[in-house]
């Protein structure tokens, strides 16, 4: 306790003379992005720490998985609805690669997104009838639930007068129309969140459904719990 408290007051310390110090430089001149930039800037948001963090939350919920057993434990009704959810969250990820955002794509992502959530809840609470979901695996589906929510508030952001549209709100009309990207991504980093999506999310689940249904047909199925990591 005394270590943590003297790292403590060293800390504060030194934020309270880089403060006292910093009063006699000349301030920052106050600016604001331009538009053209804040859009710039949540698109690369999007592409460079959304999804990834998406696809890094969905590769540990597997190990997860694959920690509690689940081949011995839910089998493959759970490894169904992972599959299940994959689909709902890659359907609008692989729209907003390739396609303009307009008001069927963004309609599309809201329900996926919707879908996600209620299946979601149905696999958690099959799943806790069965096999230990431990407090690390619960913290990993708060990401993977609210990471869609995330992408889908940054594309409304970026297309709000699609999304008001939607709703029925002002003087636009719903663009209904569906059609590819006018500015498409770059290909290397469309090839390469592909290929992170193929070989972190779809083989790896592909691989939990198989291991559970060559359980099933061995009669190796059956309640077991494990306290491991995850």
């Amino acid at each position: 306790m005394k270590q943590i408290l003297l790292a403590t007051t060293a800390f504060a310390g030194f934020v309270a003379l880089r403060a006292m110090s910093s009063r006699s430089a000349a301030p920052l001149a106050p600016s604001s992005p331009q538009p053209q930039d804040f859009e710039d800037i949540t698109r690369r948001f999007l592409m460079n720490v959304v999804l990834p963090v998406w696809l890094a939350s969905g590769i540990a919920d597997w190990l997860c998985h694959r920690g509690s057993h689940i081949e011995t434990t839910t089998g493959p009704k759970e490894s169904l609805m992972h599959l299940l959810m994959l689909t709902e969250a890659a359907i609008p990820v692989l729209c907003g690669m390739f396609l303009e955002i307009t008001s069927p794509v963004l309609a599309l992502a809201i329900v996926a997104a919707l879908l996600h959530d209620a299946t979601a809840l149905w696999d958690v609470s099959y799943a806790v009838t069965k096999r230990e979901v431990t407090p690390i695996e619960q913290h990993v589906h708060s990401f993977l639930e609210m990471v869609p929510m995330a992408a889908i508030a940054f594309i409304s952001i970026l297309h709000w007068p699609q999304l008001l549209a939607l709703l029925g709100i002002g003087k636009n009309r719903p663009d209904w129309g569906i059609r590819p990207k006018r500015r498409p991504l770059p290909w290397g980093y469309t090839v390469t969140m592909l290929g992170m999506q193929i070989g972190l999310e779809w083989l790896p689940y592909l691989e939990e459904l198989a291991r559970t249904l060559k359980a099933r047909q061995t009669g190796s199925g059956g309640k077991r719990f494990s306290l491991q990591l995850c």
